[in-house]
């Protein structure tokens, strides 16, 4: 028995009639646009909708029960009178002034330390790395142990070689040296980018530095650093936008103590939205921070950005 094939829809043949009759160039454009559609999406919804609802709640008082109500600058205005704000500015901008250099040379130093060809430098590899991809709340967890004042690791070993116990996140003076400490933990993410770049500088430039005699600092100072200057200000500048939004370990290990010590501005935002339920001083709040970055930001590609060599700037 012969198969009877049926004819498709008559909406289906005249929407196939019309996609065939645009031009080759119509074609690849709709084509291009539906492909990047769940970018578009997500940027609409999860950028431009989020920023547009955060400056009407900066203009209202609004505590999740109520309708939001219109209160001008107000939110604004109390941002000049808040006592805490200082003290949130002063713990975020220490922690990012003492973790970014430090970070930085930490991950150039384990770079340049497994920029190598021994046998089983990629266990090395990996086992560097392996910090960096463990998730934040268990680096907080871990770190809150190490850094006990009574039953902490770190303690243990300043015992065990006759020194006293220090108070780690008890002490307002040392709370945010400790969460610096706790950032090299996760360099590794650095370190990667840091050795790609090392990897990717030509032989012959070291060849022809030592023939001409120079010795490892000087052919660190004149080719190494120069070559990777890029690696240098591309780190910097996800160091400072990373550390500026700090927020995990403020919150699990200290929460903001010891006396306001550790508490970061974007630990101050979640707790004028969630706990004191301010969500229009917190959307007043957010926009501070994205002040900062965009002036720090600015001032980063404006000053240090023009001193980055680059091998073909042209192409």
């Amino acid at each position: 028995m012969a198969t009877r094939i049926q004819a498709a829809p008559a909406s289906a043949q005249s929407g196939w009639k019309w996609w065939t009759n645009m031009s080759l160039r119509r074609r690849r454009t709709i084509t291009g646009y539906i492909f990047i559609m769940p970018f578009i999406l997500g940027v609409l919804f999860w950028v431009v909708i989020p920023v547009l609802v955060n400056l009407y709640l900066t203009f209202h008082s609004w505590n999740l029960m109520s309708a939001p109500r219109f209160v001008g600058m107000q939110n604004l205005e109390t941002l000049f009178r808040d006592p805490i704000l200082p003290q949130a500015l002063k713990a975020t901008f220490l922690y990012t002034v003492l973790s970014v250099p430090l970070g930085l040379l930490f991950g150039f130093f384990l770079a340049n330390l497994i920029n190598t060809n021994i046998r089983g430098i990629s266990i090395f590899r990996t086992i560097f790395y392996m910090p960096s991809i463990v998730p934040a709340v268990a680096n907080a967890l871990l770190w809150a142990w190490m850094f006990n004042t009574e039953f902490g690791l770190i303690n243990a070993v300043i015992r065990a070689f006759g020194g006293a116990k220090i108070a780690w996140l008890q002490d307002p003076n040392l709370a945010v040296p400790a969460f610096v400490i706790l950032s090299l933990w996760g360099s590794g993410s650095s370190m990667i980018i840091f050795l790609a770049g090392l990897q990717g500088i030509p032989d012959v430039y070291y060849e022809a530095a030592e023939i001409d005699g120079a010795g490892r600092w000087a052919k660190m100072r004149h080719i190494t650093i120069p070559m990777i200057s890029p690696v240098f200000f591309f780190n910097l500048v996800i160091g400072f936008i990373n550390s500026l939004q700090v927020f995990v370990i403020g919150y699990l290990v200290t929460d903001g103590g010891p006396q306001n010590a550790t508490l970061f501005l974007v630990l101050y935002i979640y707790r004028s939205a969630f706990q004191s339920l301010k969500m229009g001083y917190a959307a007043a709040l957010s926009w501070v921070l994205f002040g900062i970055l965009l002036v720090l930001s600015v001032v980063i590609f404006r000053y240090l950005g023009r001193r980055v060599y680059y091998e073909n700037p042209g192409e």
